[in-house]
């Protein structure tokens, strides 16, 4: 199969808006094609409920029907040329976007917005499981809607009617490619994850890889094994079931799909084996290719294929935004949309006023950044949060003159805040969880001081326990560990809410910033050339204070948290010799965090910006 590992190309298409009506319009940008092999993927992980595109951001501004398009304008050049073409999910579809969570219940519209994508092999994410009713979805609506393709290799529902542990979904599923022959057999997991709901059962990997069914699985006479989950590439998850392949299947190719840490991300195991995470939210769409893979032929022809004497794994971070879309399929604004795809953003639009999402509830007086922004500084939305909001809606009326630490875990806020209009989807967008505030009444001041120090800085006293400090902390921060400072260059502003921006005519444009990975394979992935961002590595909790003595330290305070982080909370009281437990805690405020910052920005933010 010819490789398209072209330069660089300045590509101009005409821009027009993307599916959604409100979305800004995409950006013209130099763009590397996307290598072809037999075996091709589009995976897709992460995604949170963004399925309506980024409505604020150009360069991620495609829906899930625009999505849909394109996978199937890619079937199409697939069987032109007489390749093979298949869709991949890597899970956590849920909390994180108005059109998921701003429904009762829960994801009313987007379970059967997701389900229109053709995905051939899907699995579980750790969202899907925090909450009861949340896995109970899954397992009623999202498993039955890929009947056969989804694959829960390590987890177990237990059924509220009989009280019975069966699999959520088939364990492995093994089938041959419609075009090339190549007979493949998927595996779908979960990392070792102990934060579910007691409705599923997550069993660790390393004990899953030693039963029968696991080990009669990688015995089976394939071309290709393809393990997805919701992994990371680098984890130890990964690395055993990839020890545990090769000891029966040395030279068989393995292609794992991961996600969960929310970056793009490729990793080489061995010269056959390799994996691909592709990002967070719909930035990122991510496609490989595999050339090389010694088979049987099609079904009923014992003709092997033509044997090559090197394989060939690569891959691409697709930006998603219809300027790309439509240049990886070659077709433009009237040829590129098929009668499906716009049927499922019709859909997206209509969920989307159904749910009010672009009630106005107020205008950000700045961008407030998650990572681009150091921590402490005047851009951090953390800086903001511990300054302006956290005391604001930390007060319990009848106990509003007590001294009080409020903690808060980073990784609770989702998503940057841009200047300009905030609406109830933003709430949504940037907490969208149902966490409450908790509290312990008149905790000594000096137990409650240490706190923050031990929550951010780890230690011994949660190595004895499942309990990991990172886990407070935003996915993105759990693989990058230091800071990444990008050089000051020209860039354009890339949150529009006017006209179009124009095409780019200059031989040296100014770019918009977004991603400009670095992986095992190099710093050609991204298939959009981008200014750099950069990166701050930020604590794993913040903290504000308020009533406090102006002179002393009092001897006690109410010790506020968001109620994710009670188990580190305890564990690190404890620690200081105190003696709490899950009796000592109580409700604080009644509202959910998401409906008091809400309040705050309604409050605060009140001018209208809409104009």
């Amino acid at each position: 199969m010819a490789k398209q590992l072209l330069p660089w190309t300045y590509v101009l298409l005409s821009l027009t808006a993307a599916e959604q009506p409100s979305a800004p319009k995409p950006v013209a940008a130099p763009m590397r094609s996307l290598p072809w092999g037999q075996m091709n993927f589009l995976q897709t992980t992460d995604t949170h409920g963004w399925h309506a595109g980024h409505l604020q951001e150009p360069q991620y501004s495609a829906d899930w029907g625009d999505y849909i398009s394109f996978a199937e304008r890619m079937h199409q050049k697939a069987d032109e040329i007489g390749a093979d073409l298949l869709l991949v999910d890597t899970g956590d579809r849920v909390e994180g976007n108005g059109l998921y969570d701003a429904s009762n219940p829960k994801g009313r519209y987007d379970y059967d917005i997701f389900k229109e994508q053709d995905i051939d092999i899907i699995c579980t994410g750790n969202h899907e499981l925090y909450q009861a009713d949340a896995a109970a979805r899954e397992y009623t609506q999202t498993v039955p809607n890929f009947k056969g393709r989804y694959l829960a290799s390590n987890l177990d529902y237990i059924r509220p009617d009989t009280g019975e542990r069966i699999p959520m979904a088939q364990r492995f599923r093994k089938f041959t490619t419609k075009n090339q022959g190549i007979r493949v057999l998927a595996f779908g997991f979960l990392f070792d994850f102990t934060g579910n709901a007691n409705n599923t059962v997550v069993q660790p990997v390393g004990k899953t890889i030693e039963e029968k069914w696991f080990q009669d699985a990688i015995r089976e006479d394939v071309d290709l094994f393809i393990v997805i989950g919701h992994v990371t590439l680098h984890g130890p998850e990964y690395k055993a079931i990839f020890k545990a392949i090769r000891s029966q299947k040395w030279d068989t190719p393995i292609q794992f799909f991961g996600g969960h840490s929310h970056i793009r991300d490729f990793a080489k195991y061995d010269s056959k084996a390799y994996g691909l995470q592709s990002g967070r939210y719909m930035e990122t769409v991510g496609w490989m290719s595999i050339d090389g893979i010694k088979g049987k032929g099609k079904k009923g022809d014992l003709k092997e294929l033509e044997l090559r004497s090197d394989m060939s794994f690569q891959r691409r971070y697709i930006d998603n935004n219809l300027f790309g879309y439509r240049y990886h399929t070659g077709l433009n604004e009237s040829t590129f949309p098929t009668e499906h795809g716009q049927n499922v953003s019709a859909s997206i639009h209509t969920a989307r006023k159904a749910l009010n999402l672009d009630c106005f509830y107020g205008c950000a007086p700045k961008d407030l950044w998650m990572s681009r922004a150091p921590y402490p500084s005047d851009n951090s939305l953390y800086s903001w949060l511990e300054k302006e909001v956290l005391a604001d809606v930390a007060t319990n009326p009848k106990r509003r003159d007590k001294p009080r630490m409020v903690i808060f875990n980073t990784g609770g806020m989702r998503f940057d805040i841009f200047k300009g209009t905030f609406t109830r989807d933003s709430t949504y967008i940037v907490s969208p969880f149902v966490s409450t505030l908790k509290y312990i009444k008149d905790v000594p001041f000096k137990a409650a001081s240490q706190m923050l120090p031990l929550l951010n800085n780890g230690g011994p006293i949660f190595e004895s326990t499942k309990l990991q400090p990172r886990q407070l902390a935003p996915p993105e921060q759990l693989t990058i560990h230091y800071d990444i400072i990008a050089p000051q260059l020209p860039i354009q502003d890339s949150f529009i809410s006017g006209a179009a921006q124009a095409p780019l005519l200059s031989s040296s444009p100014d770019l918009v910033p977004g991603y400009t990975t670095k992986d095992d394979a190099g710093d050609d992935g991204d298939d959009t050339l981008h200014a750099p961002i950069s990166f701050y590595k930020i604590p794993n909790c913040i903290q504000a204070t308020a009533s406090m003595l102006e002179k002393s330290d009092p001897e006690t305070v109410d010790l506020v948290f968001i109620d994710f982080i009670q188990p580190w909370v305890l564990t690190a009281l404890r620690f200081t010799g105190q003696t709490y437990n899950n009796s000592h805690v109580e409700n604080y405020r009644p509202e959910i965090f998401t409906d008091l910052l809400a309040g705050w920005i309604k409050e605060h933010w009140k001018k209208d910006c809409r104009s």
